[in-house]
């Protein structure tokens, strides 16, 4: 790896929490990664938005840990309770070459904040042997500037979360103070360094921001918050993903107003207002994606 991106994990800034752990030396930070590369499942994946998956599928390369501790997470198994192989960085760039042979529309990097340096140094050697898809970084929103900046010619296209307005919301189900501010403030990086959505001759996404949003229970008013600052500062730039598939999970049990399932009169009154509002550029889910036959399973395949 490059000295300056190296020194990143030396002294871990790669997200906005500064660990500055030596991530080098088997140090684990909050994100619970060392400096080497955890992958919990490769495969096509047929249920993202329609302009992702396609129908042959998108390449999907689920990571192991994260920087954030959301109390909710469906994906808790590889989050937070290391599910995972660690691989290489060749075998990493191999995985990108194989999800291309496999017809993937794109290759689709879940949860990689924590591993944005090994990520680069991967798809340098990957587009060296003909990779061509365009790539996609699916992260929680919480990103450090300068590490959205060093992707900045190795990413094509960013799937952030904005998961909350209000700071309370962020401190209590996710353990991380200032999550808006700092969301947003890397959301409109990535819009910065990619410009309005771009879509190939069959829909599928090019170059871009869709920003994803899951409501939760009781936060009607926040997620139009949510929606208003997306629809005010970008106008018709991004695409917003509304997202109702919300599943009390993991230790969502132990905060009773959030251990149930989102209310549909919520969801269809927050569409609603998206449509008040002048939203034209969203994508909506239909009943039923609070399933959990929709989570995937962990098992390492193609790792």
């Amino acid at each position: 790896m490059e000295n300056e991106n190296l020194n990143l994990l030396k002294q871990c800034r790669i997200c906005p929490k500064n660990c500055k752990i030596d991530r080098t030396d088997g140090g684990l930070g909050f994100c619970k990664s060392s400096d080497k590369v955890k992958v919990a499942r490769v495969s096509l994946h047929k249920w993202e938005e329609p302009c992702i998956s396609g129908e042959k599928g998108s390449g999907t390369v689920f990571f192991s840990g994260c920087n954030l501790n959301c109390v909710f997470c469906q994906n808790h198994d590889i989050s937070q309770e290391g599910v995972g192989k660690e691989i290489t960085i060749e075998r990493l760039s191999d995985i990108f070459l194989e999800q291309q042979k496999r017809g993937a529309n794109n290759i689709n990097l879940v949860t990689p904040t924590h591993y944005a340096v090994q990520i680069v140094e991967a798809l340098k050697i990957a587009k060296k042997k003909g990779l061509k898809l365009p790539v996609i970084y699916n992260s929680n929103g919480y990103e450090a500037l300068n590490t959205l900046e060093m992707l900045k010619r190795y990413v094509d296209v960013f799937v952030p979360d904005l998961k909350y307005f209000k700071d309370e919301y962020g401190i209590r189900y996710s353990k991380v103070p200032n999550y808006f501010a700092i969301a947003s403030k890397a959301v409109e990086k990535m819009v910065e360094m990619t410009g309005e959505v771009k879509f190939d001759e069959k829909g599928m996404i090019q170059k871009g921001v869709i920003i994803r949003h899951l409501m939760l229970p009781g936060l009607l008013f926040d997620s139009k918050k949510i929606v208003d600052y997306i629809h005010k500062t970008f106008e018709n730039k991004v695409y917003i993903s509304i997202m109702n598939q919300y599943t009390p999970m993991f230790k969502a049990c132990n905060y009773k107003e959030i251990d149930r399932p989102l209310s549909s009169k919520h969801y269809d009154s927050l569409i609603d207002y998206c449509i008040e509002i002048g939203v034209k550029n969203a994508f909506i889910q239909e009943e039923g994606t609070d399933e959990k036959s929709y989570i995937p399973e962990f098992d390492l395949r193609g790792v």
